[in-house]
């Protein structure tokens, strides 16, 4: 977690190692990455390993639910649902400037890309690392979690 004195950074909380998918994938793939690994959101790199969207459950559902790219399904790629570009941070920016990125661009996760190359996918900072952290950074504060009496 964070040391006393220092403010949380996206380092803190990220997940490591992301599962990532690549743009020309088949959405069958993706939706089995997602399900596989327990995630609701994979960033999407090219064939250099590039960064280039997010793929979310959110993305597979609108397909599901909408006529012309379910009766597509099996022709289309990850390429053709992702959101693009992904929104990124790195693994020093401050935790409350992450949550106002996630907030102003209404999105669940951030691509942690590496300091050094904003193309690198390292991590991911999700919106459930951020409440966790919230719980824990609260917890100790209030006598009353769950706000009953």
């Amino acid at each position: 977690m964070t040391s006393p004195g220092r403010p949380a950074l996206v380092g803190d909380l990220m997940a490591v190692e992301p599962i990532v998918v690549h743009a020309n994938s088949s959405l069958s793939d993706a939706a089995a990455l997602l399900d596989r690994h327990h995630v609701h959101g994979l960033p999407v790199v090219d064939g250099a390993g590039s960064v280039v969207g997010v793929l979310s459950q959110a993305d597979l559902v609108r397909a599901r639910s909408t006529e012309y790219l379910w009766a597509n399904w099996s022709g289309l790629a990850v390429r053709h649902l992702m959101t693009s570009p992904a929104i990124t941070v790195t693994r020093s920016t401050p935790i409350p400037l992450a949550a106002a990125t996630m907030e102003r661009h209404h999105v669940h996760r951030l691509v942690v890309v590496a300091d050094d190359d904003d193309r690198l996918p390292i991590g991911v900072l999700s919106s459930t690392a951020l409440v966790h952290s919230i719980v824990e950074s609260t917890a100790s504060t209030t006598d009353d979690p769950i706000g009953a009496g």
